[in-house]
């Protein structure tokens, strides 16, 4: 079963809802699964340098800190119930995520998972910019990439022909909001689901296969 997963790595309903996935294939022992990371901007217009996180969200939302502060307070809330942790007083900037798509990308496929966690909780637990070239070198440095091939890598473009295919797919498709799961390229779960529901969509879709 391939499962592939539309996200942005300062999405936090994307790290929640891989995270409830990912708890419900602890569970779904029918058949081998392989998770496939895709790209997805959540404002592919943001400045390569990024903008203020709290000024970015207020304008985007027209919402005043008491509203911000709700919609933290939700998201933390739903974050705890999948066993995460969110700070967002730490969340100082917006980045352009382009690069760090870039980098999961290129990424050796037996650590992608890791470094998809890794970066989100470098935004959202340490405040870290993930769109800054040495945040994403740290991070890749820590599951064993080597930092200075790493580096020339994303220098020369590498892995930026298939984010901007996963991008230009998605458009295609008309996703415009993640998390977003295809299963199998046919089938397709959006949000973050809860855990029992990605159960039941896998075992259906087992199920289907079988008839």
């Amino acid at each position: 079963m391939l499962i592939e997963i539309f996200q942005d790595v300062v999405c936090p309903w994307c790290r929640i809802g891989k995270k409830n996935l990912m708890d419900a294939l602890e569970q779904f022992t029918d058949e081998p699964v392989e998770v496939r990371y895709r790209a997805f901007q959540l404002d592919p217009s943001t400045p390569p340098e990024g903008v203020p996180f709290q000024e970015m969200m207020r304008t985007k939302f027209r919402a005043g800190q008491e509203q911000l502060d709700g919609m933290f307070q939700q998201v933390t809330q739903a974050g705890r119930a999948a066993g995460l942790h969110f700070d967002f007083a730490k969340v100082g900037f917006m980045p352009n995520t382009l690069m760090a798509h870039q980098l999961i990308a290129i990424a050796p496929q037996d650590i992608k998972r890791e470094l998809v966690d890794a970066l989100f909780k470098a935004n959202f637990e340490d405040g870290r910019d993930v769109g800054n070239i040495d945040v994403l070198l740290d991070t890749a440095a820590s599951l064993g990439m080597e930092r200075e091939a790493t580096a020339a890598r994303l220098d020369a473009k590498a892995g930026l022909e298939e984010v901007e295919d996963d991008l230009d797919f998605a458009r295609q498709a008309g996703v415009t909001g993640v998390p977003f799961f295809v299963i199998n390229q046919k089938y397709a779960l959006t949000g973050a689901q809860p855990t029992n529901t990605f159960l039941q969509a896998l075992k259906q879709i087992r199920a289907e296969q079988e008839a």
